[in-house]
């Protein structure tokens, strides 16, 4: 997952960038105006950066330009507005940003700008060394005996999880009981807490591939784990 920094003068979009961006797995930095924005981008590193054009002090392609001058753009840039014209985007594109983005920005678009500007430039991180110790044990290559699956492992088979795993590693198991000596809303409220847990669990807390499985749009999904009162975060360490 990547490091995001997100800069925007609107408490409101910078908060529901970091929801949606940090549900993703990815780390998030808020910055409201440039001052913050050069701090942040010098402390963090980050390896992409969600910029938007109307600020109140300096504007972000004002910004971007500085930072290319400078040298500093050694990450993508994708730039935000709500009153964006073609002639804006082209400008932004001109002088070394990913993309654009028009406000209101829908979840699918951002999300796929993500997606699309980690991947377009060359990794930044330090290449991994080929193996050269064994692993539990055995040489590089070697078939492995045990049954404790290393990073990077297919999943076993659906069905398969309780006879290869030991227990400690299976992980949150989906509840199979339910009191039904209540009202229906209630018992409806716990089916549904116990069913999205399953799936976030399952996929390792990512809401789009939960909003997949389940078929609910990511917002609509978003807000009724709020509503049944699933906790995200202990959700994503679960599904580890």
């Amino acid at each position: 997952m990547a490091t995001i920094l997100v800069v925007d003068d609107e408490l409101g979009i910078r908060g529901l960038l970091s929801e949606i961006l940090s549900d993703e797995g990815h780390t998030v930095d808020l910055a409201e105006n440039a001052a913050e924005a050069r701090a942040a981008r010098e402390r963090l590193k980050p390896d992409l950066v969600l910029l938007d054009i109307w600020m109140p002090d300096v504007d972000g392609i004002s910004l971007l330009k500085e930072w290319g001058a400078a040298g500093l753009l050694t990450m993508p840039v994708i730039m935000m507005s709500g009153h964006g014209t073609i002639d804006t985007a082209v400008e932004a594109t001109k002088y070394g940003a990913s993309a654009f983005l028009e406000k209101p920005i829908t979840l699918q678009k951002l999300l796929r700008a993500v997606e699309q500007a980690l991947v377009r430039p060359a990794p930044r991180l330090a290449p991994v060394p080929a193996l050269s110790a064994p692993l539990n044990g055995q040489a590089p290559g070697a078939v492995r005996s045990d049954p404790i699956p290393l990073p990077g492992d297919p999943l076993p088979p659906a069905g398969s999880l309780g006879a290869s795993l030991p227990a400690p590693l299976l992980g949150p198991q989906p509840e199979q009981s339910f009191d039904l000596d209540r009202p229906l809303r209630e018992a409806r409220d716990a089916f549904e807490k116990s069913y999205f847990e399953f799936h976030l669990a399952k996929e390792n807390g990512s809401m789009t591939r939960v909003a997949e499985k389940t078929g609910l749009e990511r917002t609509h999904l978003y807000r009724k784990l709020k509503q049944l009162g699933v906790d995200l975060a202990r959700s994503k360490r679960a599904g580890l």
